[in-house]
C-alpha cells in the first residue's frame, strides 16, 4: 500500500470521530458537572499533654519570681519559752517557734494555747483568748529561723474564789496557726480550773525570738 494514499483517509476518519463526539455533547442538554474544589488546611500540632490528662502549670511564685513558702507544719517546728516579764497582775511570756526544716515556711495569725496539769496530758481551764490589739501578719521562717507570739498570763489569785478554783499547771499546749497538732512546752503557772474564767491572752505571731 502507498503510504501517501493512506494519509488523506486517516485524516478523514479523525475528523469524523471528532464530529461525532461534539454532536453527542450537544444533545445532552447540560454540561458535565465539574469536580468539587479541594481546600487543603494545615493544622498546627498541639502541645503534648502529660499522662493522666493534666496540664502542667508553673509553681506559685512571689513577685521576686521565687516559689512561695508553704505554711509551717507542726512536725517541723520546735516550741520553747523565751523571755518573760512581770507586770501588774500579769506575766508576759514569749512562746518561740523554731523551723527545724531545711526550707522556709510561713506562719500567719494566732496560735492556740491551753494548759495541762501534768502527764498524761489533760487540759484544764479555758484556752487563751486572741489579743485583738495585735494585727495578723505573714511571717516567713527561713531554715532554722524563728518566730514568736506573746502570751499574757493573768495571776489566778487575783480572781475571787467563786470564779476561780486555782490549780497549778505544768505544760502549755500550743497549736501553731492553721494547724491541728500541738506542741507541748514545759511551763509552770497557776490558772483557774473553771473554764468559764480566762486567765490567758495570746498575740499574733511575729518574726524573731521576741524581746
Amino acid at each position: 500500500m502507498n503510504p501517501r494514499a493512506t494519509r488523506p483517509a486517516l485524516a478523514a476518519l479523525t475528523l469524523a470521530a471528532a464530529g461525532a463526539l461534539l454532536s453527542a455533547c450537544g444533545t445532552s442538554g447540560t454540561p458535565p458537572a465539574a469536580p468539587p474544589a479541594t481546600v487543603t488546611t494545615t493544622v498546627p500540632a498541639s502541645p503534648s499533654t502529660p499522662a493522666g490528662g493534666a496540664s502542667t502549670a508553673p509553681a506559685a511564685a512571689t513577685s521576686s519570681g521565687t516559689a512561695a513558702a508553704s505554711g509551717c507544719l507542726t512536725r517541723y517546728l520546735h516550741g520553747t519559752i523565751g523571755s518573760s516579764e512581770g507586770a501588774a497582775g500579769s506575766v508576759y511570756v514569749q512562746i518561740v517557734f523554731k523551723n527545724l526544716d531545711n526550707v522556709s515556711c510561713t506562719m500567719y495569725g494566732f496560735p492556740g494555747v491551753a494548759v495541762s496539769a501534768g502527764l498524761p496530758i489533760k487540759l484544764v481551764g479555758a484556752t487563751a483568748a486572741e489579743d485583738s490589739s495585735t494585727a495578723r501578719e505573714l511571717v516567713t521562717l527561713p531554715p532554722h529561723g524563728y518566730a514568736h507570739a506573746q502570751l499574757r498570763v493573768t495571776q489566778a489569785a487575783n480572781y475571787p474564789p467563786s470564779k476561780c478554783d486555782v490549780i497549778t499547771v505544768h505544760w502549755l499546749q500550743v497549736i501553731p496557726p492553721n494547724q491541728v497538732a500541738g506542741l507541748y512546752i514545759p511551763y509552770s503557772t497557776q490558772t483557774c480550773k473553771d473554764a468559764s474564767t480566762r486567765t490567758m491572752t495570746i498575740g499574733a505571731v511575729r518574726p524573731g525570738q521576741g524581746p
